[in-house]
């Protein structure tokens, strides 16, 4: 007789405003075992796990956990049954210590209660090291990296003693080598006998860490398998409904002139220096480099978030001039779209209709007051032309998304009719069936006329989208790349330092 699974969720269907986001989803997670969830933006994935965790209620449906059925979940409950939830966004109070926030999670008793500081400290050390990592319990939590701070919350729900751990986009902003780091944390946790749904666009890591998969797709399981039976086309093929043979649907258009050149440009502040490219009408030059290599802090340069203070810039044919700030770059015709979409990119709180207007006031006012007819007309053009994927132009940005939500912030940049677009990780974060959406919007946008600087980590989507490519090392450019020349191996032998040979095509 097989063992009981540490979670069954059986027949869990929900619905919002008469819209279904789960029908009869089924999942079942065993010990020890990581089991990943996957499916495209709006497949049901956030809804479920708020279920399992509480937050949300099913309309009908049944929740057991080790073998015993869950009445009414809450947090609390959640908590007390040993389910913990890690997100891509660690919630850690930033001004306490490590050893303060593992307590708050894992201390209880009386407000008034004499606090043990030494023993806190003891235990958060202890909880580390079963995390798998030697961080100092006193230093701040505001001073750590990313990975560091997942490993904190892993601490946590140990502390918590948590069995069952949801694990929702870990790997969205580290390195390879600090996934290397994390995959090492899930296996030590496998062998404790933790078991671990494990939630990420990214298929290659579904299939080097998960034992078995499960799908969603609008709302429904279409289906849970074996990893070793099932490849990445298949993956895909289940999560869209539909063979995808073109996630990078890159067209050959016409390349015109020089709409953004830079000579030496360097800003002390962001850490940049000798930079020298130029972008034309119509071409996605895709910016590569290591994490670190200077490549998003050279889009704030052009953008005048850190303004240069070397080098020259021309823009059209506006001559030589500086752009000391993001206002003075959008009067020249420069959007940019950032990596963090959640912090940077969008109001999560304001309607879709503000957030599309935000950066071209002036074109939905009248009289010095906006227009909300203007503002409307404005945002569903774009929701039209993007295909997002709301009820209405006067929803929150935050009930969107991941993909949706990346639309919107480039909606606001196509708005004040850019000549020259930064998009910084287009589509980090978002699903393969949003990926393939957004790479053909740029295809799209450079068609029009539109010189695209495109920042990625994603060595597949520099290759598969870029005409050509500029590899950054240590605060300036290493070398150029045509789209025929390219190569993973070249990419990285740049991006490492190393000279470039003298077939690399220097620009």
């Amino acid at each position: 007789m097989p063992p009981t699974p540490l979670l069954q969720a059986t027949s869990i269907t929900k619905s919002y405003a008469g819209l279904k986001a789960l029908s009869n989803v089924s999942l079942e997670l065993r010990a020890g075992e990581v089991h990943a969830l996957i499916g495209e933006n709006g497949a049901g994935k956030s809804t479920l796990i708020k279920i399992i965790t509480g937050a949300v209620t099913a309309d009908s449906g049944t929740l057991a956990v080790g073998g015993q059925a869950v009445a009414h979940n809450s947090p609390d409950i959640s908590r007390a049954l040993g389910i913990a939830a890690i997100y891509q966004q660690p919630s850690l109070f930033p001004h306490l210590t490590i050893a303060e926030n593992i307590a708050l999670a894992v201390e209880s008793g009386s407000a008034w209660r004499r606090l043990d500081w030494t023993a806190r400290a003891r235990l958060a050390a202890g909880l580390l090291a079963r995390a798998g990592a030697s961080l100092d319990p006193g230093k701040l939590v505001g001073s750590l990296s990313m990975p560091e701070q997942q490993i904190v919350e892993i601490a946590k729900a140990l502390g918590a003693e948590a069995k069952i751990l949801i694990m929702d986009e870990p790997t969205a902003s580290l390195s390879d080598r600090e996934v290397e780091s994390l995959f090492g944390v899930v296996a030590l946790l496998r062998s404790q006998g933790v078991g671990i749904i494990y939630i990420s666009h990214r298929l290659e890591e579904i299939s080097a860490i998960a034992d078995r998969v499960t799908v969603l797709r609008d709302g429904h399981t279409i289906a849970t398998r074996d990893m070793q039976g099932v490849d990445r086309a298949e993956l895909i093929r289940l999560m869209v409904g539909r063979e995808l043979s073109a996630v990078f649907p890159k067209r050959q258009v016409p390349i015109g002139e020089t709409v953004l050149r830079a000579v030496g440009l360097g800003s002390r502040a962001a850490g940049v220096h000798d930079i020298t490219l130029e972008v034309r009408r119509g071409e996605i030059l895709g910016l590569a480099g290591l994490v670190g290599s200077g490549r998003t802090q050279l889009a704030e340069t052009i953008f005048g978030l850190t303004p240069a203070d070397s080098g020259t810039m021309e823009v059209g044919e506006s001559g030589a001039l500086r752009i000391e700030s993001p206002a003075a770059a959008i009067r020249h015709g420069i959007g940019y779209v950032p990596e963090d979409r959640r912090q940077h990119g969008i109001v999560l709180e304001m309607p879709i209709a503000a957030n599309v207007s935000l950066a071209n006031l002036a074109s939905v006012s009248r009289a010095g007051l906006i227009s909300e007819t203007r503002e409307c007309a404005l945002a569903e053009r774009y929701i039209g032309q993007l295909r997002v994927k709301t009820q209405s132009a006067h929803a929150e940005a935050g009930s969107l998304s991941g993909g949706n939500q990346q639309k919107v912030a480039l909606a606001r940049w196509l708005a004040i009719k850019p000549t020259v677009l930064i998009l910084d990780e287009p589509t980090q974060g978002v699903d393969v069936g949003s990926k393939a959406e957004i790479h053909k919007l740029m295809c799209d946008l450079a068609e029009a006329g539109l010189a695209i600087i495109m920042i990625s980590s994603e060595l597949p989507e520099i290759l598969g989208m870029s005409d050509r490519i500029a590899v950054m090392h240590a605060g300036t450019i290493a070398g150029f790349l045509s789209r025929a020349e390219a190569t993973q191996h070249k990419i990285l032998s740049l991006a490492l330092g190393h000279e470039a040979s003298p077939d690399m095509g220097q620009v």
